[in-house]
């Protein structure tokens, strides 16, 4: 029997429930975390993405506690990647929205410059948090590339909207901050986006990958610590995903890889000798341009963080034991840090705040899935005033974002048959 079978013999059920409570279900399975990210210069504070929400850490991984999407105002739509600031902000890009957050992710905010378009990408600037950058790939929209000077607070064209333009996503090259990256497509194909002054100017790179028939969804992935000219990126054809690799600051680009799952994300070593990449269930290692093999664990979920020396890999609660591990041979073995039944509960936040005022009543629903304490974190924190509460982005297909609707159940039935992104299933209809 497939996996996905023995899966859906359990697992289904409880999620049908889960869509028929009133209370409200969650848009995808509670064990698929995305991304880890630490706090710029606060080795305290750590944020996971979930399909479930976010689950964040006040010490350095060893506890944590949930936030729910109806918190954040998110509904539906689920960040790839968070940026935790050293000022305290959170940012991350839903797809949607630029989502904010100024008070440790009990309240969160959409940016209204954003409010016509999807905002697919957020990249910071290493060392100089003044300067972030945004790409935009709303079909039927002209997207474009945008850039802030002053943290976030506003935004102008780094790139003018061009006709028929959708851009999935940019980055910054870490060795060399002036020299940034953008992926899109327009009517005459997939490509690159190269600056090397800080976003003023922009040479288009086309990407026709004729090895491939009919690739679609160019996505830049990660840009390396150790040159400003190797990038890694993905792209999709033939019902497969391939990682392609740059060394020529994104001229041409090769294919090192290729796997039927969707390929999420890359993380590299700081020299860029070591590279993982993380699919919708395994992590795959390369070294030294070998080939890529895939490693034991973690299975059924996987995202990696290199940092300080030490690996850090998110997994499947429900398959692997795990959700948080961490290795020191660059993820052959894993010592566990946490499981999701170790999630003490709702964030704690000041009674006012709208993840307060949503996410304790929703944690029991959650917690039964977890396998952990259905009563964690109903206590509020000392109030600290009033909290705008934020805009849900509205749904692509104009239905309504509000829990429990229809859409949110189809999406959780699709995550487990698929797990393809919203992105994903956009691409595929543009192929013709």
């Amino acid at each position: 029997m497939k996996k996905t079978s023995i899966l859906l013999s359990w697992r289904l059920p409880l999620l049908l429930s889960l869509w028929a409570a009133p209370a409200g279900a969650h848009w995808g399975m509670p064990d698929e975390a995305s991304s880890i990210s630490v706090r710029r210069g606060h080795e305290d504070d750590w944020i996971m993405g979930d399909a479930s929400g976010a689950l964040i850490s006040r010490d350095q991984g060893t506890t944590w506690r949930w936030i729910c999407p109806e918190g954040m105002g998110i509904a539906i739509w689920r960040p790839e990647r968070y940026f935790w600031l050293s000022g305290g902000a959170i940012m991350a890009a839903t797809g949607s929205a630029l989502i904010r957050s100024d008070d440790s992710g009990c309240s969160w905010a959409p940016h209204t410059y954003f409010k016509d378009t999807w905002v697919t990408g957020l990249a910071v600037h290493p060392t100089d948090e003044r300067f972030l950058y945004v790409s935009t790939g709303r079909p039927s929209l002209n997207n474009g590339l945008y850039r802030s000077e002053d943290g976030g607070e506003s935004w102008v064209q780094a790139l003018a909207p061009t006709p028929g333009s959708r851009y999935s996503s940019i980055r910054i090259a870490a060795s060399d901050p002036l020299r940034l990256y953008a992926s899109g497509q327009d009517a005459e194909g997939q490509f690159l986006a190269r600056s090397d002054d800080g976003g003023r100017v922009w040479t288009r790179l086309p990407q026709p990958l004729t090895a491939l028939k009919l690739p679609y969804d160019l996505v830049l992935l990660r840009v390396s610590d150790a040159s400003p000219d190797v990038l890694w990126a993905k792209i999709s054809a033939q019902g497969r995903d391939w990682l392609l690799k740059s060394t020529d600051g994104g001229v041409t680009l090769t294919s090192v890889m290729d796997t039927y799952e969707r390929i999420s994300s890359v993380e590299a070593s700081p020299d860029g000798r070591t590279v993982w990449v993380s699919t919708t269930t395994r992590l795959f290692r390369g070294q030294d341009d070998g080939a890529f093999t895939e490693l034991a664990e973690p299975n059924g979920n996987a995202c990696a963080l290199k940092r300080n020396g030490t690996l850090y890999g998110c997994g499947s609660g429900w398959t692997g034991g795990w959700a948080l591990a961490k290795s020191a041979d660059e993820g052959t073995t894993w010592e566990p840090m946490f499981k999701l039944g170790d999630v003490q509960g709702a964030h704690l936040c000041p009674a006012a705040t709208p993840v307060q005022q949503r996410c304790p009543a929703l944690w029991p629903q959650l917690a039964q899935l977890y396998g952990a304490a259905p009563d964690g974190g109903v206590g509020p924190t000392q109030d600290a005033g009033p909290s705008e509460q934020p805009v849900a982005p509205a749904s692509p297909d104009g239905c309504a974002a509000s829990p429990g609707l229809v859409p949110g159940a189809l999406l959780v039935l699709a995550t487990v048959w698929g797990r393809r992104s919203r992105r994903d299933a956009l691409a595929r209809s543009r192929r013709s």
